[in-house]
Parts: structure tokens; sequence; C-alpha cells
């Protein structure tokens, strides 16, 4: 496929001319978000060595990961989006595929990070290493056997659940060359937990910035065909993807090496394999792994109900699950952060004051996230169209993004008490938590997409049905005996 250069171009110029608009809204929110802080005398106040300050100090560095980490499925949908209609909501199927299998790597590697929380607490550094080294092992052949199963099934599984035959093939063109990506990211997500465990964050900037711009050069060049190479379309953007992901691991392994202490966490101490401490690690993570399987599983068969609508429909979903993929980023960040300073707090014998640290977190992250989405709701045509130059697919997509919008009131103390409760170390309630919303989401999706074969926009309001069952979790933080839990 070959593009005259000046849309490209074109695309380009959008795409830095919204980031910089939005870099510069967000410098000056943070300003006074801060000047907030300071009026209110919220800097004095301290939960542990967890004030308002402090939190916001490691937050941060998070949210900028999470962010640039999203640039990669932000400039994967601008840029297929130029592509065509077929490929823009390939991508969305083939990405939320590929987010289920790599979201039971990922759901390992959060049991890990509240590990190596409680051990950051306790003080027990030394532990750490081994529980990095041990996850890592066990991931990289998880890694294996998940290429190699997904390489066989995938097609078998996805003829029978995808309407069209060009989205189809689209689809399988992204996964033939993505699922290589496990090897690389299941190692990233293991760096990951360690800096987060240990609340040493702003490493994952420097990371993120590094693989972002790796991936943004490879897509403009992979999926047009620049600088002599082939266009390759939707492979292109699969292989970006991989590249980028080995260039992360590569950075993780320098900086760590260079500038970290490693020798006081134990890290990089390659010994035999031990099961006792790898069953430690599964013993929490097992729940997380087979809840985040289940969430992202859900998630799929949305994206297929709305498929079966049409492939304009697809797209509009496609677009919308990018534009709140960009906000859950805030929520993502602060209740991670939340599920690790939990797992700390308890580790240091503070219990007592979990409840007010959700509370905190919870109110900060409302500061950030409603002016923003205030913002997305009053310019919709600009937001929606830095993913499509088609001004009949822009207006048809924005009352889906007003609705989804709509859902984060809800979303935020879902998300941070839901994440509080793996943070106590008991994921096995987090687990039945999640089975009971998700299958009242699939039930209401069902009806909603495939019974009554609804607006697109309507089926949006799934997740405002998925947040309000997840704030079960506040229940139980209320009143559950997780103060007791040992790990």
């Amino acid at each position: 496929m070959h593009y005259n250069i000046i849309v490209v171009l074109r695309t380009s110029i959008r795409l830095i001319f919204f980031f910089k608009t939005y870099i510069f809204y967000l410098v000056v929110h943070l300003y006074y978000f801060c000047m907030l802080l300071k009026k209110n005398n919220i800097y004095k106040l301290q939960i542990m060595q967890f004030s308002d300050k402090n939190i916001v100090k490691i937050t941060m560095p998070v949210l900028v990961s999470l962010l640039m980490e999203h640039m990669i499925s932000l400039t994967d949908t601008a840029y297929l989006g130029r592509v065509g209609e077929v490929e823009l909501g390939a991508s969305a199927l083939a990405g939320v595929y590929y987010l289920v299998i790599y979201m039971l790597g990922f759901g390992f590697s959060l049991g890990a990070q509240v590990l190596i929380a409680r051990r950051n607490g306790e003080g027990e550094y030394h532990r750490i290493g081994e529980i990095f080294t041990q996850g890592t092992f066990f991931l990289l052949v998880f890694a294996a056997i998940l290429f190699i199963s997904s390489r066989f099934l995938s097609p078998m599984i996805l003829v029978g659940i995808i309407k069209s035959k060009d989205v189809y093939n689209a689809t399988l063109d992204y996964l033939d060359w993505r699922v290589y990506g496990f090897f690389f990211s299941f190692v990233t997500v293991m760096f990951r937990a360690f800096y987060v465990g240990t609340t040493n964050t702003k490493t994952l900037t420097a990371n993120s910035i590094v693989m972002v711009g790796t991936n943004v050069v490879l897509n403009y060049i992979l999926i047009f065909g620049k600088f002599g190479m082939p266009a390759l379309g939707i492979k292109g953007a699969a292989i970006a993807s991989v590249i980028s992901e080995a260039v992360s691991v590569i950075f993780f392994f320098i900086y760590t090496y260079r500038r970290v202490d490693y020798k006081k966490y134990g890290m990089f101490v390659f010994g035999k394999f031990k099961w006792i401490e790898l069953k430690q690690i599964l013993s929490v993570s097992i729940w997380v792994m087979i809840q985040d399987g289940m969430t992202f599983v859900a998630w799929f068969m949305f994206f297929i109900a709305i498929e079966h609508l049409g492939e304009r429909p697809l797209a509009i979903t496609n677009i919308i699950r990018s534009i709140s993929g960009f906000l859950f980023l805030f929520v993502n960040a602060f209740a991670s952060t939340c599920s690790s300073l939990v797992s700390n707090l308890i580790g240091a014998g503070r219990a007592d004051e979990v409840m007010p640290l959700c509370r905190k977190m919870i109110r900060l992250c409302y500061y950030l996230v409603l002016p923003i989405g205030i913002l997305f709701a009053v310019f919709p045509s600009l937001i929606i169209g830095v993913y499509s130059d088609s001004q009949d697919l822009i207006e048809a997509s924005i009352p889906s993004l007003w609705v989804m919008l709509s859902s984060y009131f809800i979303q935020i103390p879902s998300f941070i008490y839901f994440f509080s409760v793996s943070g106590t170390g008991n994921t096995k309630v987090a687990l039945r938590l999640e089975i009971m919303s998700i299958v009242v989401y699939v039930a209401y999706t069902y009806y909603i997409a495939r019974y009554l074969m609804a607006d697109v926009a309507v089926c949006w309001t799934t997740d405002h049905v998925y947040f309000i069952m997840m704030l079960s979790s506040y229940i139980y933080m209320l009143k559950g005996n997780w103060r007791s839990k040992r790990i």
C-alpha cells in the first residue's frame, strides 16, 4: 500500500500537535493541582511516609511510563486509521486477543509485585532478587508455551468468531508477528514489578520514552514503507511493537546493572530453579492471572459482539477504546501505586492506615482525570480527529465517546479499591469479585449487542454495569478480614 507523503506528514503533524497541546495542558493542570495541595496544607499530612506529595512523586513516573506505552497503541491506531477501516478494526480485535494472553503473564507479575512490596516494607531487601529471578525464569518458559499455542490455535479459534473474512485475515497478519513479543514483554513486566514494588518508579519513565520512540519511528517506516522498506501495513505495526519491546528489555538490564544497587536486592544471582520460591509467588499470582485472563476474555467478547454489528461500529469501538485507554492510564497508575503502597503499609505493620490511603488516592485521581475528561467531552471532534480524517467516522464516534467518558465517575473508586484488595494479598477474594462482575458484564453485553442489536453508543454502557459491580470491593476493604492475611 503506497500513500502520499503529504498524508503521512499531515498525520504525524496532527499527532505532534495533539500531544504538544495536551502536554502543555497537563503541565498547567499539574501546576494548579500542586498549588491546591499546598494551599490546603496537604503536604503536611503524613500517612507513614506517604503524604500527598510523596504519593504524587511515586505515581507520576508510573503514569508517564503508562502514557508513553499507550502511545504505541495510539500510533498504531492513528496510522492504521489511514490505511483503512478493515485494518483499524482488525488491529482492535488482534490487540485485545493479544492482551487476553499477555495479561496471564502480567497477572503473574502483579502477584510478584505484591510480594516484592511486602518484602520491601518488611526491610527484607535481599529476598526481592529471588522473587525477580524465579519469576523471570517462569515467565520465559510460560512465554514459549503461549507462543507455540497461539501460533497453532489462533486461526482455529478466530475463524469461528470473526464474521468478516477481510477482518479475519488482517487479524491473523497482525498476530503472526505480534506473538514474538511475549518473550520480551514478560521480562519487561517483571522489571516493572521490581521498580513499582520498591517504589523506585522514576526508571519507568526513561524506559517508556526509549520504547515508544523506537515504536513511533518503526511504525512510520514499516507501515507505510519508507527508506527503502516495503509497505507492510498491519504487519508493520506488529513488527514495530515487538522490536520496541526488545529494546525495552535491553534498556532495563543496562540501567539496573549500572544505576541500581542490585547487590542490595540480590538481583542477577542466577542460581538453580527454586520451586519453593515460585510456589510462594504463584500462591498470590495464580488468582490474578485467572482474574486478568477472564477480564480480557470478557472484553474480547465485547469486541466480537461489536464486530457482528458491522465494520463501522468496530472501527468506532477501536477509536473509543484507544481514547478510553488514555484516560485509564491515570486510573491504572493510581490503582497500581495504591496496591503497592497498601502492601508496603501492611508489611510495616500499619494496616489501620490503608483505608485513608485509598480515599486519598481516589481524591487525587479525580483531581487529574475529571478535568481531562471534560476537555475531551467539550472538544470531541478534535480528539477523535487524531485517529481518523473521515468526517463521517468522527461524527459517528462522538456519542460513544460521551457515554464512555461518563463511566469514569464510577471507574476511579471502583478500580482503586479493587487493586487495594490485591495489595492485601487476598487475590483469591479479588478473583471472586471479578467473576461476579464479569458474569453480569457478559450477560448485559450479549443482551445489548447481540439480542437488541443496539447502537454502538448504547453498547458502551456495559462499562457502567461492570464498574458498578466492581464497587463491591469497597465493602470487602471496609469489613473484610484482610488485616490478618500473611504472605
